[in-house]
């Protein structure tokens, strides 16, 4: 009976990262990592690296697909990692501050925001659009907005995809398939660091759990990302804005049960 509430708490975790990773680049580890310390009291800083791990290999899937499809900024989006990255410690330093409930809170409630964001104003830039600004002007928008994503991002403690892809549509002109493309590209190295520095740090995670978040979302973004960019923009903003509405709300409600 506790392996199979384990498969069913891994699998809908693993489905919620995979579906969000896929549809809308969001980090694994924000669905993930809550369901599996309230569910089955795993550590928190186990499920976190659970989470990442998931992130690695469903965010690459995705940005493969997203690749196969023109659908993927690689110039501009390693430009950009390495400003989120440096901004991410930054913020991570002045977020030690601040209670990590209330952190968790907001970051949720942003997302919330951003999903109603993509259902009310949906973007409908096209990727010609986006390519008619200037390779100087991109290369500057890509370090502010790697600037401001990883700030963001640090001083959350999660949520990088979702701010990623908030920033490159709404300030950087990025059409929604071209940002969530990039964004879970720039994601896939991002976790991949944190799942090392986890694993390097902590102890070895539950093997069961590890194998099962991971092979189901990465099961799922496989699915979602190819669904993602058949669809038309404005079906893909109602996608993404309900995905994001809906994890915010579940987790704010796992969070206030815990």
């Amino acid at each position: 009976m506790e392996l199979l509430i384990k498969i069913l708490v891994c699998f809908f975790a693993g489905a919620g990262a995979g579906i969000g990773t896929g549809f809308a680049g969001m980090s694994a580890a924000a669905v993930v990592g809550p369901l599996l310390i309230t569910f089955l009291g795993v550590p928190a800083y186990e499920a976190v690296g659970i989470g990442l791990a998931s992130d690695v290999l469903a965010s690459a899937v995705s940005a493969y697909n997203y690749k196969k499809n023109k659908n993927l900024d690689i110039k501009n989006s390693l430009i950009m990692m390495v400003s989120v990255l440096v901004m991410t410690v930054i913020g991570s330093f002045i977020a030690s501050l601040v209670p990590e409930r209330a952190m968790s809170n907001t970051m949720q409630i942003s997302m919330l925001i951003i999903g109603l964001r993509f259902l009310l104003k949906p973007v409908m830039v096209t990727n010609e659009q986006m390519d008619s600004v200037s390779q100087k002007k991109r290369i500057v928008q890509s370090i502010i907005g790697g600037v401001t994503i990883g700030f963001i991002c640090g001083f959350i403690g999660a949520g990088g995809g979702m701010m990623m892809l908030f920033v490159l549509t709404t300030f950087l002109g990025y059409s929604l398939h071209m940002a969530v493309g990039t964004s879970v590209f720039i994601m896939a190295f991002t976790a991949l660091t944190g799942c090392i520095s986890h694993f390097t740090i902590g102890e070895i995670p539950d093997i069961t759990c590890l194998v099962l978040c991971v092979v189901f979302t990465f099961i799922w973004a496989q699915i979602a990302s190819k669904i993602a960019n058949k669809a038309e923009a404005k079906t893909l903003n109602r996608v993404v804005g309900v995905v994001l509405i809906i994890t915010s709300v579940v987790i704010l409600a796992v969070n206030y049960f815990k």
